[in-house]
């Protein structure tokens, strides 16, 4: 899309967001007065307790700044919210039930292919102003597909490995050292199961390092693509899975059961999609202090999550309050902090005030923090995901 089209697209959105009033009021404070006494209820994956605790905090302020009700909708999986708004919009529903969702990859490209978003508003959001989209590309590109203003970027993720070295030994910088380190360490590495994101995103990164021309991944899956670069995958996993916890048969249900049984010493290498997980349960105690993260020296996967509208939310404006509330510095520099979530900030620190820059918290140096950042690999175009998914079910999806 070139950028005349953009600026007509985000002008004409914005022109849409809500009535005309009278002359004076701007726009975004006429969005602030619908927003009052709103209800919003947002569909969050609620798989972390700080997490949780967050939206606990954002609601609250929300409360108190902009009397919107911000409602934890608490989901296993974003594509349980897909699969409401869907049925929705068959049914012909225009009250709908899901007014705000955190989302990303294929989820988002489904919903943006059907039609499913409101939208654009993103970038009319005030908070707008602050994010890093020169420097931090994945705010505007989502798994390969073009945003174009239908979702607000909320935190940045970069897959990450964390390990005790005592245990762990020298630590694998590539997939190809992994699989040595696992055949000398077996049973002490696993993944949690497909189609959980973090499992998912593992099999992704050995995609992408061992594919040799990643242009084919990043445009939409065809069946040619597909039977050209996945066989090495294919091949890496037979070969890979005879050493992993229980040599392959079984797979952690989720990233927080993996995380437990590093903790327990039962694995000596844990996966983290958040390059502060380690330090974040290293201050919670829920992790030893010894444990270091790092990722492989040629890069990892890394992308950026989002905050969306559907096309059908009952409470538009108070979705938008919320989600500027939550791309404001003050909410960006809560997540960051290594002490709350650690969920790195999309918000450009150039962009920001001194007073507001020194209120993010560092994680440069924190106990459990990443050694030595490597490179960020973009993600597989969100059509890869489902293909990828239903094929390692058929071949590894034991019970």
């Amino acid at each position: 899309m070139n950028a005349r089209l953009t600026r007509r697209r985000l002008l004409l959105g914005s022109a849409i967001l809500v009535p005309m009033a009278a002359a004076g009021q701007s726009a975004w404070s006429r969005v602030e007065q619908a927003a009052r006494g709103q209800t919003v209820y947002f569909n969050a994956w609620a798989g972390s307790e700080r997490v949780n605790a967050y939206l606990q905090w954002a609601a609250g302020e929300l409360q108190r700044q902009h009397d919107v009700k911000l409602v934890h909708v608490k989901i296993t999986d974003t594509a349980e919210a897909v699969r409401r708004v869907r049925a929705e919009k068959a049914a012909g529903r225009t009250d709908g039930s899901v007014d705000m969702v955190w989302i990303n990859g294929e989820n988002f490209l489904a919903m943006k292919r059907e039609a499913l978003l409101f939208g654009p508003f993103a970038e009319t959001l005030p908070s707008y102003q602050y994010v890093d989209t020169a420097g931090k590309p994945t705010t505007r590109i989502d798994f390969s597909e073009p945003v174009d203003g239908l979702e607000a970027p909320w935190g940045m993720a970069q897959y990450t490995f964390f390990a005790d070295p005592g245990r762990a030994g020298t630590l694998p910088t590539s997939v190809a050292e992994l699989l040595d380190w696992a055949r000398r360490h077996p049973g002490r590495f696993t993944y949690p199961r497909p189609p959980q994101f973090l499992g998912t995103t593992f099999l992704k990164q050995v995609l992408v390092e061992l594919t040799a021309d990643r242009q084919s991944l990043a445009r939409p899956a065809t069946t040619e693509a597909i039977a050209a670069v996945t066989p090495a995958l294919w091949r890496y996993l037979d070969a890979l899975h005879p050493h992993l916890w229980r040599q392959g048969k079984q797979f952690p249900a989720s990233p927080a059961a993996a995380r437990q049984m590093l903790a327990d010493g039962e694995l000596f290498i844990g996966t983290a999609f958040n390059p502060n997980e380690a330090a974040n349960q290293i201050a919670a105690k829920a992790l030893p202090a010894m444990v270091v993260s790092y990722q492989h020296s040629a890069g990892t996967i890394g992308n950026t999550h989002f905050l969306a509208i559907p096309f059908n939310a009952r409470a538009k404006q108070g979705a938008q309050v919320a989600i500027n509330f939550l791309l404001s510095p003050a909410a960006q520099a809560r997540k960051a902090d290594i002490a709350v979530w650690g969920d790195p900030t999309v918000l450009a620190p150039g962009k920001l005030s001194a007073d507001q820059r020194q209120t993010f918290d560092a994680a440069a140096g924190v106990p459990g923090a990443v050694l030595k950042p490597a490179p960020t690999l973009p993600e597989p175009h969100g059509s890869w995901v489902d293909p990828l998914e239903r094929e390692w079910s058929r071949r590894y999806g034991v019970s």
